[in-house]
């Protein structure tokens, strides 16, 4: 099947000195959010000319880049058929169902969306690359650049580039993206989207998600980072992928604290450098100090080629016999109760995609202002943004795998398709946010949530990743594996039994509801799901989770070792968030849930 027979993308390779310039088509026309049942408190501060603006990988910064976010031209077509012609605008990255993208429309696994822009780039190296980034889009995505095929990608939740020089003209240069998007119609991750949003099922998300960007680089180049900080030895190890280099290249990294050299290391690029630290400052989430990182690549002449500016946080992350004879979660060193909200990611005006960077900050800032030091990302994964923003602010992270192929048991075989493309896209998860210290555990598997092949899964990730934690499966379906032994219990709290080899950890409990009124997604909650219990006022719910703070303590001196609480914010048909949906309204007194927080996690 041919679906596209039409051509366009065009970037002006010329000059030393670098200018960004937009001109998109429709940039200056109207533009307003569709129609939704609810919007947050920065849905007005939402346009064309500011949607998302800010750099999207603080872990590799680079000065010469180019935002692509704003209005392009959109099309929602069949899922065999070509485009035609354009008709609708469309407010990119927001997706497609969301009243931010100004569309606000069911797609479906039987259609597929287009976008279209035009721009005008100048790169200021003679001889250098252009690349074309997309932070995530959801779910199959091909590309083409002045009307010449770029590729296609399957990945819901992970960034993927694409090398455009090759395909760019001079004068204005075009884009041209299509999307499609089964949802939970297919096998592939998909978290809690779903074609029929109810109960704790939420609205689906069809299309670019995160931010589409340019960024200009020389013909050598540093590709990626992977960092990897050693407490014990002091120091931090950092290995460079270089994408066309040659003998003769050097790299030279710089590590600073306070904005002075604090160690150093030189040398070729194929080698693992070992910088090493001086008393270092050990990041946690009291103490969320975080070191710069300069990467410089040059030539046998001298000549700096390529740099890039990062960061990293020293600290360690195990499990350990602490004196009481327990397994717990220990932190450089130190035993740690973790305790957070289940953090769904959700928005009401955007989805997927927080409407602004202050957004997206505001639900990390909101969860250390109650006094939680953890939140467990459930079945979605974030821009890099909000990983930057965990680090920066000191909050640990439990991040899960978003889940598919979610069968009812008994859970039948995956196919060898189904079960490649968890792999694929679960293995770019790792790979893409591995220097976050923030990130102290993986979660393959939720519930039993397309669970498969769990031990193999487990060894897998160890092996990808053994600086973190692994948690085989969050509630119900531990298969004996991993780090930690995981249980669900609504409304709890409750523990798992102890065990010589893994910490027990109580991965959800909670789930009390409370209705405020003028904040909600739906206006009849009278029937909400049965696991979760209403609160008929605001004291009937401060008593009660007081009440299951106090079995925390309990449940502690028996060997918990963490506890995550359902959930951040109401999502949809669930109101039983620590705020309201549109993050408005705090439920609960924050004084005193710093208060009793503080005394469960310290003493």
């Amino acid at each position: 099947m041919n679906i596209r027979n039409c051509s366009v993308l065009t970037v002006l390779f010329i000059g030393l000195f670098f200018i960004q310039t937009v001109n998109v088509q429709g940039q200056s026309g109207q533009w307003q959010p569709a129609n939704g049942p609810l919007m947050s408190q920065w849905a007005d501060e939402v346009s064309p000319q500011n949607a998302l603006p800010e750099y999207p990988r603080p872990m590799m910064e680079r000065e010469h880049w180019q935002n692509l976010n704003g209005l392009w031209d959109f099309k929602i077509t069949g899922k065999d058929t070509d485009h035609g012609e354009y008709n609708q605008q469309i407010l990119v990255p927001y997706p497609v169902e969301s009243a931010l993208s100004g569309i606000g429309e069911t797609v479906g696994a039987d259609n597929r969306v287009w976008y279209r822009r035009t721009f005008q780039v100048e790169n200021p190296y003679e001889n250098g690359r252009v690349l074309l980034h997309f932070g995530a889009s959801d779910w199959e995505t091909d590309a083409w650049v002045n009307g010449e095929y770029i590729g296609k990608h399957q990945g819901g939740y992970d960034p993927f580039t694409f090398d455009i020089t090759d395909q760019l003209t001079n004068g204005e240069q075009e884009i041209e993206i299509t999307v499609w998007d089964p949802t939970d119609l297919g096998s592939q991750p998909v978290g809690k989207q779903t074609h029929d949003p109810r109960s704790i099922w939420y609205t689906a998300v069809t299309g670019i998600w995160q931010t589409v960007w340019l960024e200009y680089v020389p013909e050598s180049y540093i590709q990626d980072l992977k960092i990897t900080p050693d407490i014990d030895n002091n120091r931090v190890k950092v290995e460079v992928e270089g994408k066309h280099l040659s003998e003769g290249h050097q790299l030279r990294i710089e590590a600073l604290k306070e904005g002075e050299v604090a160690g150093v290391a030189e040398g070729n690029p194929e080698q693992d450098f070992l910088i090493q630290l001086d008393d270092p400052e050990l990041w946690s989430p009291d103490n969320p100090y975080l070191y710069d990182l300069e990467v410089k690549l040059i030539a046998e002449n001298g000549e700096v080629v390529d740099e890039v500016s990062s960061y990293f946080g020293m600290r360690k992350i195990e499990i350990a016999r602490a004196e009481d004879g327990h397994m717990r979660l220990f932190l450089n060193n130190e035993p740690l109760f973790q305790l957070g909200p289940l953090d769904q990611g959700w928005w009401p005006d955007g989805l997927y995609t927080a409407p602004t960077d202050e957004a997206l900050k505001y639900d990390i800032e909101a969860t250390k202002k109650l006094g939680y030091n953890m939140l467990r990302k459930h079945v979605k994964v974030e821009p890099q943004r909000f990983y930057y923003w965990a680090d920066k602010l000191g909050i640990l992270v439990w991040q899960d795998m978003p889940s598919g192929d979610m069968r009812p048991e008994p859970i039948p075989e995956r196919t060898k398709e189904s079960a490649k493309q968890f792999k694929k896209e679960y293995k770019r998860m790792i790979d893409a946010f591995y220097n976050h210290p923030s990130i102290v555990m993986w979660v393959p598997f939720n519930e039993g949530w397309g669970q498969f092949q769990t031990e193999e899964i487990v060894n897998w990730t160890q092996k990808l990743d053994p600086t973190r934690l692994v948690n085989n499966a969050s509630g119900w379906t531990d298969h004996g594996v991993g780090d930690v032994i995981d249980m669900h219990e609504y409304p709890g709290p409750d523990m798992p039994e102890t065990e010589d080899s893994r910490a027990a950890v109580l991965g959800e409990f909670g789930g009390q509801a409370l209705v405020v009124k003028d904040h909600l997604w739906i206006q009849d909650f009278s029937r909400a799901p049965s696991h979760y219990e209403t609160s008929q006022s605001e004291s009937k719910l401060h008593d009660t989770y007081d009440q299951m703070i106090e079995e925390l303590y309990k449940l502690k001196d028996k060997g918990l070792s963490a506890a995550v609480y359902t959930q951040t914010t109401d999502v949809e048909s669930e109101v039983n968030g620590l705020m309201t949906y549109d993050r408005e309204i705090i439920k609960f007194d924050v004084a005193h849930m710093q208060e009793i927080h503080k005394s469960l996690i310290e003493e």
